[in-house]
């Protein structure tokens, strides 16, 4: 395996058919095979879950490249604390990690993007995270942009960044509520990553995405993004659990290579218009746009 190469961390829990189509499109990018690859197989949660498990697994031994180290775990772990302690582990050993959930797929050019960007701002403290996903934003963007939310749908980052996580939802709630950040933090006041982190210290959901959001924002952090995305998200298809079927963040995966990476190293004015429009788009002209907000909160973080 590279040294010079990110290792490449995949969560896969109970879809066969969603693992088998990221782990296709892992090995359809050149990188695949000179990359260390692991993948966290989590346990059942449930019996009615060890079938489906089972099958999940099977196609990860079959479809998984032949250097790739599988751990299948005995117990359920969730998705958060999986993710949290596969990024710790990966990240303290190597220095860098890219993070792939089941329910992705890459464009041939997503190892490229990230292994690139990884090692252009490795030294850059402000850049935090790579995303390698992209809203289907109305706004022509750069080729790539710094932003300040922390796309999860396939990502990538640094030991020097994750070693900022912070694991108490109620730190973050307290540093946004002191330094009155409560409408920069919801990207002026277009989603509701407030709720999301009050139902997180609530219990009611348990996102480690937030808690990494709200801690680049107290670090004040950025994320790199493409302007076209490298991954799309399948899951919402209606498969996923507590999350329902929708269009909305449909997108066309990248036919070539990044070329160009931003030297601008500060959040982009076009991009945060741009999202901010997008959700205003997607919520749509209720009179009570933040429970739609909330509802679909829910839906998306709830199945981690």
């Amino acid at each position: 395996m590279s040294k010079d190469l990110a290792p490449i961390a995949v969560f896969a829990y109970n879809r066969a058919e969603h693992i088998a189509r990221l782990l296709r499109s892992i090995t359809a990018n050149e990188e695949h095979s000179s990359s260390r690859i692991y993948v966290f197989c989590d346990g059942p949660r449930t019996p009615l879950d060890i079938t489906r498990v089972r099958e999940t697994r099977a196609r990860v031994r079959e479809l998984a490249p032949p250097h790739a180290e599988i751990i299948e775990r005995e117990t359920n772990t969730g998705l958060a604390s999986s993710i949290i302690e596969g990024v710790t582990h990966l990240t303290r050993d190597f220095g860098c990690a890219i993070v792939l959930e089941d329910d992705l797929v890459l464009s041939p050019y997503a190892l490229r993007y990230f292994n690139e960007a990884l090692v252009r701002y490795r030294h850059v403290d402000r850049v935090m995270h790579v995303s390698g996903y992209m809203f289907p934003v109305d706004a022509r963007l750069p080729e790539t942009f710094l932003y300040r939310e922390a796309t999860c749908w396939g990502w990538a980052t640094w030991q020097r960044a994750w070693k900022m996580f912070e694991p108490d939802g109620r730190k973050i709630q307290e540093y946004v509520a002191a330094h009155h950040m409560e409408y920069e933090f919801d990207v002026r006041g277009s989603m509701g990553f407030l709720r999301m982190l009050d139902e997180q210290i609530a219990g009611r959901v348990n996102s480690w995405a937030i808690r990494w959001y709200g801690s680049m924002r107290i670090a004040n952090g950025l994320a790199l993004h493409p302007g076209v995305s490298l991954v799309k998200n399948l899951g919402f298809d209606g498969t996923g659990e507590h999350c329902s079927e929708t269009s909305a963040f449909e997108v066309h995966l990248a036919d070539r290579p990044v070329t160009q990476f931003t030297d601008r190293i500060e959040e982009s004015d076009e991009a945060v218009a741009a999202m901010v429009a997008y959700r205003q788009k997607m919520w749509g002209q209720s009179r009570r746009p933040i429970e739609r907000v909330r509802a679909f909160l829910r839906r998306v973080v709830r199945r981690a």
